[in-house]
């Protein structure tokens, strides 16, 4: 709570909680920086329109064709992407004086977790029908390994269930710790610490998002490919 009383957006706009308005905030930044790219658009990429093509061509073709496949992996990427970003620029918003990451709060990381095991669970069913069932029953599928299989199932659905919560839960803890560090390292050095704790904190807040759409990823990947 005290985090709240100290940010420019809790202090302007008192009543709502701080981690909406850094949420909301990291999704302004998003739109504003996709239509201001939308208008200046060329033929000869330079500066930012050419730092966006690197980073969409990562998610297409690392995140996207190499773990997805060709044709789902370019459905998928801007889905991926879009959270991807969205999680990094909410990550680097800790970064700045006056303002908090929003995935420092479980609501958002919960959120965005549940909107992903959402998503991947209805294609999964769009795409293959009842049969998408024959994920959650393993390899063998003949009448005398009905044991194996309804043991499968279960293991199998909470695996499931369990996905959002370790998505949200990781994402979460490790913002929290990395906010905890550099607030105390900040305490104890404040002359020497600063570079190194940016530095730190912009690693952590990268990589974090990258593991966050790594596993959106391979989700999706398992629920769109054909059951074995």
């Amino acid at each position: 709570m005290e985090l709240e009383k100290v940010t420019i957006l809790g202090a302007l706009v008192p009543g709502i909680p701080v981690y909406v308005l850094h949420s909301w905030l990291a999704m302004v930044v998003l739109i504003v920086a996709a239509l201001i790219l939308r208008r200046r658009l060329s033929l000869v990429p330079s500066g930012f329109q050419n730092v966006m093509e690197s980073v969409a061509d990562f998610f297409l073709n690392f995140l996207g064709r190499s773990l997805i496949g060709s044709h789902w992996g370019r459905v998928f990427y801007p889905f991926i992407g879009a959270i991807g970003l969205y999680i990094l620029v909410c990550n680097m918003m800790g970064l700045i004086p006056g303002f908090a990451s929003a995935t420092a709060n479980i609501n958002v990381t919960a959120s965005v977790a549940v909107v992903v095991f959402l998503v991947y669970q209805y294609y999964g069913f769009k795409i293959h029908g009842i049969s998408y069932i024959n994920h959650f029953l393993g390899p063998i599928r003949k009448i005398y390994a009905l044991p194996l299989m309804a043991l499968i199932f279960f293991v199998e659905v909470i695996s499931h269930i369990v996905r959002p919560i370790t998505l949200s839960v990781r994402l979460f803890g490790n913002m929290v710790s990395k906010e905890i560090l550099m607030f105390v390292l900040l305490m104890l050095v404040p002359a020497i610490i600063p570079v190194i704790i940016l530095g730190l904190g912009t690693l952590i807040g990268i990589i974090q998002a990258f593991v966050f759409a790594l596993l959106t990823a391979l989700y999706i990947a398992g629920s769109v490919e054909e059951a074995h």
